[in-house]
């Protein structure tokens, strides 16, 4: 007897779902995107935990006339394509005739819609694939899709769902993709029960991002614009001082469709390359349009992948687009003046490396207003052989002018940390950890350097006498040392010749000591005079609150402040130079894209890195002969001195013997 078997359509419309329904937030976009093909211009999506237990969309479309509503529900049924031919001039956004088939398979499924020439409403009520009959019924012209109890037949994979407040977030991020690429549609979004987004037709997307991402973004923002030929691109980038962690906040539309595309995102980091820190991203909401003909939007069962006929064209007017609106854009930063004691609201955002303003002011987008948020100073600031609140500027302010740049002690021991790290075990005190107030300072010009430490204020320390590196040996105690390109170190060894990477040597060395604290449960938590709410994409904000309990043990206190933003009530001392938005939006963007929950150490780690990172010494930086002969000092006290908190080598060692060799002695 054979094997092979033709299966039953009820195990083929479970197998489609599986492909087409990942999670509550694929069936909102299935039906999202139907009803903007039908016309609508009016949507309202609601969601009880998190769709797990109902979706509910509806919309004032043209609707599903009365004979063709059974039909809708069957396998492989569409308006959209009559012909194979038709494949490659799709211009809707759904034309398979697979996903209401497979939604209907997989939960209880009630219809409700009426045409304009209607007199009366059809309803259809199908449930796990099985149809009863259609009834009439009254409503306005339109279509009321209502699915409840997703995968209630299949409770395998019910069980793969997250929790309610994940989904939640999935489904938020899928109705603000959908949102941003069809601004003239007035949408409303509840989930709960509670309205987390009620918005207006608007003529452009800006208002939409400034909804979903924030006042300040939206305002920073740059037009773009190009064609050529027959290809299209318009929208909006980011400022480089709006720079993200990940690639989550780039969003590319395709014809009205959100889509990914590993070319056209390696085109908008390129153009933005020397204009962001290495490890940022760019913010981007853009449009393309190009004849249907000349993309397969065929390839993906979500649709979200597409393949471009002539992707090297595409690829090409992208980067070249951007780059000529970088040239004709003002890229600096505004100006403001650093006052002695500040708002942490008003501390400085990160910007392109190329902005340089004068030592004593910070940089900010061009419109960013300040939070109300007061946050007092860290102790951690004020001691440390390494760093000083007025030596370092902001992530991309230089230091003092060569010749007004403040020093460091000629000795390290007469920097006296405060009374409370003096009661810390061994040699861990933050005198050696390097200051907190360094978090987001830039690669510091050629004349800069680490300095003592001093009480903060906006007016430069007065010139004093300096030790410069010259290119020339110099004995430290340690090893024979100089600095060349203002990041490298060489140091004679008793083998050869030593090159170290100050960078990644002082990050591995913060990191360790770093560690070593909060391994002694030593986590200080430092409340914010006013609490202080950071706007973000909504999936982020539901996977942040989630942990929040996490968050919690490592001195980050978050709780919801509604829809897509979370209030912070508190930080970690050690990050209190580290504005709250930067770091709630850097944490929600790394957890959002890790594939298993974190755990506690795998947020500490995180932290640690994002500390160790910023607060060390940058490339480019000069140092001064005290300071390499502390930083040396330091490493032969390191755990793990040969490799940074990355992974990458902080030295590279070259033996006597290889150097004879190479100049031929041997």
């Amino acid at each position: 007897m054979g094997v092979i078997q033709i299966l039953p359509p009820s195990v083929v419309n479970q197998i489609a779902a599986g492909e087409v329904v990942e999670r509550p937030s694929s069936v909102v976009k299935e039906m999202m995107e139907n009803a903007i093909d039908a016309g609508a211009k009016r949507l309202e999506v609601s969601v009880e935990r998190g769709g797990k237990d109902l979706i509910r969309i509806a919309d004032d479309g043209q609707g599903i006339a009365a004979e063709d509503l059974l039909l809708a529900f069957q396998p492989h049924a569409t308006s959209k394509l009559q012909t194979a031919d038709d494949l490659h001039r799709v211009r809707t956004l759904g034309f398979r005739g697979e996903a209401l088939a497979a939604i209907a398979e997989i939960s209880k499924v009630r219809c409700q819609t009426r045409r304009a020439d209607a007199d009366e409403g059809s309803e259809l009520q199908i449930e796990g694939g099985i149809a009863a009959p259609i009834k009439g019924c009254g409503g306005p012209v339109g279509t009321v899709m209502e699915v409840r109890n997703l995968f209630f037949n299949t409770p395998v994979r019910r069980t793969f769902l997250k929790s309610d407040s994940t989904e939640a977030g999935h489904v938020a991020e899928t109705f603000a993709r959908i949102a941003l690429a069809h601004p003239q549609v007035q949408m409303t979004f509840r989930s709960g029960g509670k309205v987390v987004h009620d918005l207006p037709a608007v003529a452009g997307i800006r208002e939409r991002v400034a909804t979903f991402f924030g006042r300040e973004l939206a305002e920073s923002l740059l037009w773009v614009e190009g064609k050529l030929d027959q290809i299209s691109l318009w929208g909006y980038v980011g400022h480089p001082s709006q720079s993200r962690s990940s690639t989550k906040s780039q969003y590319l539309f395709l014809g009205g469709r959100y889509v990914r595309d590993r070319s056209l995102s390696h085109a908008l980091n390129e153009a933005y390359r020397g204009l962001l820190m290495v490890g940022r991203n760019p913010v981007a909401f853009l449009n393309l349009e190009i004849p249907a003909e000349e993309v397969d939007v065929n390839v993906h069962p979500t649709k979200i992948e597409v393949r471009f006929r002539d992707p090297q064209r595409i690829y090409s007017h992208l980067l070249s687009t951007l780059r000529q609106t970088f040239l004709s854009s003002d890229l600096h930063s505004r100006l403001q003046a650093v006052p002695a004691a500040r708002p942490s609201s008003e501390a400085p955002h990160a910007a392109s490396p190329s902005v340089a303003p004068s030592s004593g002011w910070s940089t900010a987008a061009p419109s960013a207003q300040p939070a109300p948020s007061i946050r007092p100073e860290s102790p951690y600031g004020l001691e440390s052989e390494f760093a000083d609140r007025q030596a370092v500027a902001s992530w991309f302010q230089p230091s003092h002018p060569p010749d007004e740049r403040p020093q460091i002690p000629d000795s390290v021991g007469q920097v006296q940390p405060p009374e409370w790290s003096r009661t810390l075990p061994g040699r861990f005190d933050f005198a050696d950890a390097g200051s907190f107030d360094e978090f987001s300072r830039p690669p510091v010009e050629a004349g800069s350097g680490l300095s003592s430490p001093s009480e903060p204020s906006p007016i430069p320390d007065p010139p004093r006498a300096e030790r410069r590196v010259e290119p020339q040996a110099m004995s430290t105690g340690h090893a024979k040392a100089i600095q060349v390109h203002d990041s490298y170190l060489i140091a004679e060894t008793n083998e050869g010749m030593m090159v170290i990477d100050q960078h990644a040597l002082h990050e591995r060395i913060l990191y360790e000591e770093l560690r070593k604290r909060v391994a002694e449960g030593r986590v200080e938590s430092q409340g914010l005079l006013v609490p202080e709410p950071v706007h973000m994409a909504a999936d982020e904000a539901a996977i942040l609150l989630e942990h929040a309990g996490l968050l919690a043990e490592l001195g980050l206190e978050v709780e919801g402040f509604g829809g897509d933003t979370v209030l912070v009530r508190s930080t970690p001392v050690m990050l209190s130079q580290i504005q709250p938005d930067q770091l709630v939006r850097d944490l929600a963007e790394h957890l959002s894209t890790q594939p298993l929950p974190p755990t506690r150490d795998g947020l500490v780690a995180e932290l640690l890195h994002m500390v160790s990172c910023k607060a060390a010494v940058k490339a480019g930086q000069k140092l001064n002969a005290d300071e390499i002969e502390a930083l040396l000092a330091r490493r032969e006290l390191a755990a793990d001195a040969h490799h940074c908190p990355h992974g990458r080598p902080t030295a590279l060692i070259f033996t006597k013997s290889e150097l004879e060799k190479q100049f031929g002695r041997i």
